[in-house]
């Protein structure tokens, strides 16, 4: 085969890893850092993250033959936002990524776990997600008020953009906070935190890191897993769930180690690497998720820059950033849980126990949020109007 053949999934592959890389690191570190990171840990994490979904996606991809994107779990560290700092700090909180890739891992093993998970009404799923995204979608509205100068270019660049290159939208608002960081900032950025390195955390199992790790679990599923296989089901691929599901499982225990919070099938980048924009021959799409497995690992190395720049920020930028890059996953978040009238009020019920934040018996808003909806759910659950009978 001639290169040119190859030319079309390796550029749709490249510009993947980079609309995902720029779209969603931001939220990945605010995530990392409301549970305690420091700014060496979340460089780590941010590395391992790449490290890990690169090579799942190469050997995936290379495996099977189709366009197996990964990615990290973009709504899971916006939960991690939503949580905020455990009583034990970042070491709980590794001790709950851990238990989260252990539990990805068991879904993958045990078919009664991946029934069970499936089995979640897709408007609680929906309104959980919803929940855990609200606290980072409010950052831009703080930001605008707290510091207009700084924030204020960020959001109109990325309101024009949505208006007329829509892909583009997040990049261009993450370029101008850039532009608005160089200007702002007078010093230079050290040298010995530039390098790609990894930070060892030793994990801490406690009560909150475990409800952490469960919930983690459970939007990673709901809102990446089982959308991804959806969205390769479009494009006429049956994506292999189980193996998936152990590799993600197990690269997301081992990067937990180093800080990585959670990695799974990509939903909405998987599109780009799955569709005809990535090459008309089907069975040549998976060189198009191969190579955006190499340019993860080629763009984590730049893990330990873009952690310092985020370092340099003037307060909540960063953080309007990711809140920007969710508003569109907040919106279709919503709009599912609220499209069946019959599970609308477990959805709210859902919805409002995890935007509250409250912590009962060190158990987290996640799992009380899920219990509430299906518990809402069951009491409300309509019993069949039996047919009247012939006298």
């Amino acid at each position: 085969m001639q290169l040119s053949a190859y030319s079309q999934p390796v550029a749709a592959g490249i510009v993947t890893a980079i609309v995902g890389f720029s779209s969603s690191f931001a939220v990945v570190l605010a995530g990392v850092r409301a549970v305690g990171a420091g700014e060496a840990q979340a460089a780590s994490a941010l590395l391992v993250l790449s490290v890990t979904m690169g090579l799942a996606a190469i050997g995936l991809g290379l495996r099977y033959r189709m366009p197996i994107s990964i990615a990290w779990s973009t709504p899971g560290a916006a939960l991690l936002v939503s949580t905020g700092s455990l009583d034990d700090g970042f070491a709980a909180a590794v001790g709950g990524f851990a238990i989260c890739g252990a539990l990805l891992f068991l879904t993958g093993v045990v078919p009664a776990l991946r029934a069970a998970v499936t089995a979640i009404p897709s408007a609680l799923a929906n309104a959980l997600l919803a929940g855990a995204l609200v606290t980072l979608c409010l950052s831009p509205v703080d930001a605008v008020v707290d510091d207009p100068a700084a924030a204020v270019p960020v959001v109109l660049a990325w309101a024009l953009l949505t208006r007329f290159a829509r892909k583009w939208a997040v990049p261009g608002a993450l370029a101008t906070a850039l532009v608005v960081i160089a200007i702002s900032h007078d010093g230079a950025l050290r040298a010995d935190a530039l390098a790609p390195q990894l930070a060892v955390v030793a994990p801490h199992v406690d009560l909150q890191g475990i409800t952490l790790g469960v919930g983690l679990y459970i939007v990673t599923m709901a809102s990446q897993n089982i959308p991804g296989v959806a969205v390769l089901s479009t494009f006429g691929y049956r994506a292999p769930l189980r193996p998936a599901l152990i590799v993600t499982g197990a690269g997301t225990a081992l990067g937990s180690l180093f800080g990585g919070h959670a990695i799974n099938l990509a939903a909405i980048s998987a599109a780009l690497c799955a569709g005809p924009d990535a090459d008309p021959d089907p069975d040549r799409r998976w060189i198009a998720s191969v190579t955006a497995g190499i340019a993860y690992i080629v763009l984590g190395c730049g893990a330990g820059l873009v952690t310092s720049i985020a370092g340099i920020a003037p307060p909540g930028l960063i953080e309007a950033v990711a809140g920007l890059a969710l508003l569109g996953t907040l919106g279709a978040a919503l709009a599912g849980a609220l499209a069946d009238p019959t599970q609308r009020d477990g959805a709210v019920a859902t919805f409002v126990v995890m935007v509250s934040g409250v912590s009962v018996l060190g158990i987290g808003s996640a799992c009380w949020a899920l219990v509430a909806g299906l518990a809402l759910l069951v009491i409300l659950r309509r019993r069949p109007v039996a047919p009247a009978t012939s006298p």
